[in-house]
């Protein structure tokens, strides 16, 4: 009765309308951004850059969106990114998970070694250099391989696989070791199914990191024969600098004048920005779940 009459009183109808208030402006600040860049994407751009857009478009035009499929070699690049998404983040689940579990195997003396070592590379690493031209030793570079093989363990997702697998009970493994399963059969059949929320939460994270990344394309693959979608839509927005920069024949002005840089560096950023706007919903839980795995619990 005490906490009810608390909660209807003016005091606590002030808080919770107070609360309120502050989520939904907290809320509109953090998605205005994004829904800025969605009705530039969608404004003439000459028109953009007059400045004064907030909630539509002023304009309406899909030039920005069709001059960007109509490049060549932007379903190449998303479909190397979603097969890079998809191995990596499976070959990094595999053998980060394999790591965790080894060194949670409470026989073997040399976990806690292992363990440091892995923790090491968290701090220091050889330095941009060196990592390339080890790369170009194992005639990585220019291949798809050099997207997911360097991935593979990773101490920051062995650190929060191992957290989830200290709380599983050993008579488990043990039962399984007395049946005569293997340290790989026992991981595989036993322990993984077991991890599968830790499993989906550093999925997450891999996948989005995978899909971000651009700075290894352009570092290991000059040639241009593995692209991602990141690196072709950062070639479509130099190309439209550049053209912006070079309109002196009056053709290509008439042609080009409802494109600026500003209309499709939005398009691109909803292009890379909605296929995780669309999945991240899906995967909240788990996300959520990943950063208070290995938290103090009472």
């Amino acid at each position: 009765m005490k906490a009810a009459y608390v909660k209807n009183s003016v005091g606590g109808r002030i808080f919770d309308l107070f609360n309120v208030v502050t989520l939904v402006l907290l809320a509109f600040v953090m998605l205005y951004p994004f829904w800025n860049q969605l009705i530039i994407s969608f404004n003439v751009g000459i028109d953009t850059s007059r400045g004064g857009l907030y909630f539509w478009p002023r304009e309406f035009t899909l030039d920005n969106y069709v001059y960007m499929f109509n490049k060549g070699g932007l379903g190449k690049g998303a479909l190397i990114s979603v097969l890079r998404v998809v191995v990596g983040t499976v070959t990094t689940l595999f053998c980060s998970g394999l790591l965790a579990y080894i060194t949670t195997v409470r026989w073997y003396s040399g976990r806690r070694f292992t363990r440091f070592v892995f923790l090491i590379t968290m701090y220091f690493s050889g330095g941009l250099v060196p990592t390339y031209l080890l790369m170009n030793q194992l005639n990585l570079v220019e291949t798809f391989t050099i997207y997911w093989l360097p991935g593979l363990f990773s101490a920051y997702y062995m650190l929060l696989i191992s957290s989830y697998m200290y709380n599983l009970p050993d008579a488990l493994s043990e039962s399984a070791r007395m049946d005569g399963c293997g340290e790989l059969r026992i991981y595989v059949q036993i322990i993984a199914p077991l991890c599968l929320p830790v499993f989906a939460a550093v999925a997450v994270f891999s996948a989005v990191g995978h899909w971000n990344s651009w700075f290894d394309v352009m570092l290991y693959n000059s040639s241009g024969n593995w692209d991602t979608l990141q690196v072709y839509l950062r070639k479509i927005l130099l190309d439209i600098e550049q053209i912006s920069k070079l309109m002196n024949d009056q053709q290509q002005m008439e042609e080009m004048r409802k494109l600026t840089p500003v209309s499709i560096r939005a398009s691109t950023t909803i292009l890379v920005t909605l296929p995780i706007v669309a999945a991240y919903p899906f995967m909240q839980k788990y996300f959520i779940g990943g950063i208070t795995i290995g938290a103090v619990k009472e």
